[in-house]
């Protein structure tokens, strides 16, 4: 098994991505980011698609790509594989002959990669599929076969750039099993918009904004433990600012005391408060309980599960009963329990 250590930089007249990472071999790691982050920059770059302005790529200890002194790996010849939202088969041959190609292509014998490419498809969850043609599959069996034609060709290091955002739940769902599946013990690096496919997938997440790596770690301790707004939305949690204050935790008007499970600090230091909209209650505005604070409802959304109430300083979880009466602008009064924030402290 091979790893990946990567320098990448990649600078552009209104735009530049400057990021490290280090992938073990047989490690899977997530990389998420806002629309623009550079996500997919990243990736072009580590296939060899997106020349670098500076930095280093290296797979299984092997530079392939160096802009001083200059090395330059064709990216067929880089041990890498791109998988993207589009399974880009080869429209004119057949499912077999696709998944085919590339040992193919590498020397092996038509007939040994032909029963590799057949075996492939069984391992994917397409037996006796062979003889289809591209334009036969649906948009699921396109995305597997296009995992079997990666796969298929031995690669070092696999590379998926949000390979099921075009999928319906049910179907991407499906392939999501069939990759943490086929990928286990491949060195990988997917880049995702959903932290289902982060969990599912990964060993660890790395967060990239406006090019640069902002948090990295274990998935569920960045997830639980957010160092950004961004890496708060996707987790589906709260993060208020606030500081250490007489032992508790103030922000504005709220003021959490004892502020459970927070970490000791010194009066002043910042730290976000992070908690989920369902721990959040609108209670009665005449109440002055500790924990409490006053603010606005911006917007209602509904949800599986009854309306998110899109509060001024928070989002709050609530049911379709509790959400009659309430309309945006309204004044509510919301408390929150201390013994189920976490508090992290702030970079």
């Amino acid at each position: 098994m091979s790893g990946l250590r990567a320098h990448v930089v990649v600078a552009r007249e209104h735009f530049a991505v400057d990021a490290s990472l280090e992938v073990a071999p047989g490690e899977t790691v997530a990389v998420m980011g806002p629309s623009g982050a550079g996500k997919s920059t990243l990736l072009q770059a580590l296939a060899g698609l997106e020349p670098l302005t500076a930095g280093e790529i290296a797979v299984g200890g092997r530079v392939v790509d160096r802009v001083a002194p200059r090395v330059k790996t064709e990216p067929m010849k880089r041990g890498v594989v791109l998988l993207g939202q589009d399974a880009r088969l080869f429209p004119h041959l057949s499912v077999r002959e696709n998944v085919a190609f590339g040992p193919r292509a590498s020397g092996v014998g038509a007939r040994t990669a032909r029963d590799s490419a057949d075996e492939w498809l069984v391992r994917v969850g397409l037996p006796g599929a062979g003889d289809r043609m591209p334009r036969e599959l649906s948009g699921g069996e396109g995305q597997r076969v296009a995992v079997a034609r990666a796969l298929a060709a031995s690669p070092q290091v696999v590379l998926l750039d949000e390979p099921l955002v075009a999928l319906d739940p049910e179907t991407a769902g499906e392939i999501r099993r069939m990759l943490r599946d086929q990928l286990a013990g491949t060195t990988t690096v997917a880049v995702t918009h959903d932290a289902a496919d982060a969990v599912a997938l990964a060993d660890r997440l790395i967060v990239l904004e406006s090019g640069r790596v902002t948090q990295s770690g274990p998935v569920r301790e960045v997830l639980g433990a957010p160092a950004s707004g961004f890496v708060a939305s996707i987790a589906g949690v709260n993060r208020l600012i606030g500081v250490a204050s007489d032992g508790g935790w103030r922000s504005g008007e709220l003021r959490l005391t004892p502020a459970i499970g927070a970490p000791r600090a010194r009066d002043g230091a910042r730290l976000a408060a992070v908690f989920r909209p369902s721990d959040v209650r609108i209670i009665d505005p005449a109440s002055s309980d500790a924990d409490t604070w006053r603010t606005r409802i911006a917007r209602l959304e509904a949800t599986l599960a009854g309306v998110r109430v899109h509060t001024e300083v928070c989002e709050v979880d609530v049911s379709l009963g509790a959400a009659v009466g309430l309309a945006p602008g309204d004044p509510v009064q919301l408390r929150i329990d201390p013994a189920v924030v976490r508090f992290v402290a702030v970079r």
